[in-house]
């Protein structure tokens, strides 16, 4: 049986390409990474519109962000004109299709919990209905302060919210701890994330295990056999998992990836095949689902040179003491507990579908994705990917060509283990452009 699914090609695969985006600012000192966030979504093609409360404005220049969002920056002597028809927070509220607070402070937090409008922000938050990444970002003994804890879930709360705890680090008042907002490629993937999926968490207390990127077999000390993996494509299936809800372990090779996106995951770096499947091994018995996006080599040497060869050496290495890599996908299949999902990749080139179909037989993994590396915008090293994803009684779903962030949803989507699926609101794209 052959099914269409996933998004249609567009003019732009990038989901933020187009949206009204509203950025508001409060007062935290993370304020001053924002314009590299407004920059960059105005590079995506976004439109976008800033809010500063009065003591972000002390932080980050309203000039610059005009400047970066080209479009003026409101501040709360704007809220009011007597020439205008509407209030300007009604007027953003309605115009955003995504809004994005960052960073979130204590004060921010409190007036937008308690329902407080004393502030053109405040006022936006509570009249907007769109969907809102905040991130919050404070020192880490406000963070961890009873009342703002209990702000904080209550903010969970909200329907239409998807909040970014702040996480660990060295802090601008030299406090080392939680606090620190998520970084600048996180706020960028909760947004895709949000414009992609909703703000549902259908994977909540659910544990996905994600292996991702090459690995490397040994030849001497100064060379190994590895292949064109980045591992982009299994570190966005871990993320859009953890922004679902998912407890997510990403075991992975050496990766090609802006250390941004690794934030917020339990992660096990690892350079062999045989580190790769010790480590699958040990946390298979405490997850619900797996994920095999890793591109694992096909062979090794049984006994790596301990000094490094000659050329002449090097040409005769090939002929013997090689040894083929475990199957680790089907040692997982043939491991698992009762009810685990697991899920494959193979990577192909031409016309793959009939081998895929066999893999899948093999193995006997519950999904298998397909996808070429030989075509143009797919496969190692590309933001987009496509292919065909195989399932159970004969499903063959084609994945057309998207961002690989709108691929892994659809994948979780499928992966997902049986239970109750609450509802989710994919944000539709706006017929007007006010």
């Amino acid at each position: 049986m052959r099914t269409e699914g996933g998004p249609r090609p567009a003019a732009s695969p990038d989901p933020l390409a187009g949206r009204r985006i509203l950025v508001a600012i409060t007062g935290s000192i993370a304020a001053v990474k924002m314009p590299l966030v407004v920059s960059a979504l105005a590079k995506r093609g976004a439109q976008v519109r800033c809010v500063l409360t009065a003591s972000a404005a002390s932080l980050v220049s309203p000039v610059a962000l005009a400047s970066l969002s080209r479009h003026q920056c409101y501040l709360d002597a704007d809220q009011w004109c007597h020439q205008a028809p509407r209030p300007l927070h009604v007027e953003l509220a309605e115009w955003a299709e995504l809004v994005l607070v960052a960073p979130l402070s204590a004060t921010s937090l409190g007036r937008w919990v308690h329902g407080l409008a004393d502030t053109l922000l405040a006022s936006t938050l509570l009249a907007t209905e769109a969907p809102v990444v905040a991130a919050a970002a404070m020192n880490t003994s406000m963070w961890q302060a009873p009342p703002v804890q209990g702000n904080w879930q209550a903010l969970q709360g909200f329907g239409r919210v998807l909040a970014l705890g702040p996480a660990a680090g060295l802090l601008a008042c030299d406090r080392q701890g939680d606090g620190r907002m998520a970084e600048p490629e996180q706020l960028l993937l909760a947004l895709e994330s949000l414009a992609l999926w909703g703000w549902q968490r259908d994977w909540q207390g659910l544990t996905l295990l994600v292996s991702a990127g090459p690995t490397r077999e040994a030849l001497d000390p100064a060379r190994f056999l590895s292949n064109g993996s980045t591992g982009l494509m299994g570190v966005l299936l871990a993320q859009a998992a953890r922004l679902r809800g998912a407890s997510v372990q990403l075991v992975h090779g050496p990766l090609q990836v802006h250390p941004g996106l690794l934030e917020g995951l339990l992660c096990t770096p690892v350079q062999t095949a045989a580190q790769m499947q010790a480590a699958l091994s040990a946390a298979q018995g405490q997850v619900d689902a797996i994920a095999m996006a890793a591109a694992v080599a096909d062979h090794r040497r049984v006994e790596p040179l301990a000094r490094k060869l000659s050329k002449q050496e090097l040409g005769e290495l090939w002929v013997e003491g090689w040894e083929q890599v475990p199957d680790l996908l089907a040692g997982l299949v043939a491991s698992r507990p009762p009810g685990q999902a697991i899920l494959g990749f193979a990577a192909h080139s031409g016309d793959g579908l009939a081998a895929a179909r066999e893999k899948l037989s093999r193995k006997g993994c519950d999904w298998l994705f397909a996808n070429p590396i030989d075509q143009p915008d797919a496969g190692f090293g590309s933001p987009t990917n496509q292919g065909w994803l195989l399932g159970p009684g004969g499903q063959d779903i084609q994945l057309q060509p998207a961002s690989k962030l709108a691929i892994a949803h659809q994948l979780l989507t499928a992966l997902r283990p049986p239970g109750p699926l609450p509802g989710h609101r994919v944000l539709p794209r706006a017929e007007a452009n006010p």
